[in-house]
């Protein structure tokens, strides 16, 4: 049996940050935090889809990528089935007078559904 395509339904993106602790999976959690807060997914409710099959891929951006705590960010997702990578992006902010950086972090979060189980046609425009 072949897997079915998803289109992808949103794209939604956030920026979040770490002032004195220099935590990257803080900095990306509030990144996360920031992105949904700007959505509301109610198709799912509307349609009466099952949430579960939507496939949200997450993408960070830090400076320091291998600090990010992946499985966590994808805990912190209320639907769907995640996957989180952290891609260098993002910035740090040295206040070197008094010895802190400040981590910043962006966030892409890109849900996607399998249009084969949506109860309704997509029609191309002409």
């Amino acid at each position: 049996m072949s897997e079915q395509p998803l289109e992808r339904l949103i794209l939604e993106v956030g920026m979040g940050n770490d002032l004195y602790g220099e935590d990257y999976t803080k900095a990306a959690l509030r990144a996360v935090q920031d992105a949904l807060h700007h959505s509301s997914l109610t198709l799912f409710r509307s349609l009466d889809l099952d949430s579960a099959k939507m496939q949200v891929r997450v993408t960070i951006g830090v400076a320091q990528p291998d600090l990010v705590d992946c499985d966590a960010v994808a805990a912190s997702l209320p639907r769907g089935q995640a996957t989180v990578t952290a891609v260098l992006g993002g910035m740090n902010v040295v206040d070197a007078g008094n010895g802190t950086t400040s981590v910043v972090a962006s966030a892409a979060i890109e849900a996607f559904y399998p249009m084969n189980d949506v109860p309704w046609t997509v029609v191309e425009a002409s």
